[in-house]
């Protein structure tokens, strides 16, 4: 294979690799929202409520532009308290497609845990 080419193939596979998911800790007042409580019928009350998320930005930029009102969900511009990097960055980044499966995948596992979850859809 001609270097150009291999140079060619290799840009277009690394810059398709840019899209994360990520996780966002919400404060407790999340729970007083009638629809995050019904969509999580068998939460642990121990455990955190949580936004999940995915985004072609950082994860940092993405909850920034969240708590700023930019294209944000409202309950992470609310309730947002931080980014909670030790359930996401070991999958980070990945292609578009990938990043879309995550986030539900990703929801639904920390649901099954016991997480109250909001996003991921």
């Amino acid at each position: 294979m001609e270097r150009r080419t291999f140079r060619k193939i290799r840009a277009a596979t690394e810059s398709s690799y840019h899209h994360h998911v990520y996780v966002v800790l919400l404060d407790p007042r999340a729970l007083k929202d009638p629809a995050v409580r019904k969509a999580n019928p068998r939460r642990d009350c121990s455990k955190p409520c949580v936004y999940v998320g995915m985004t072609g930005l950082s994860p940092e930029e993405r909850f920034q532009n969240h708590k700023t009102g930019i294209k944000a969900a409202r309950v992470v511009q609310r309730y947002g308290l931080r980014l909670m990097p030790e359930l996401f960055e070991c999958f980070n980044p990945m292609p578009f497609e990938a990043a879309g499966q995550m986030e539900k995948d990703l929801a639904q596992d920390l649901r099954s845990q016991g997480y109250t979850v909001t996003g991921g859809t």
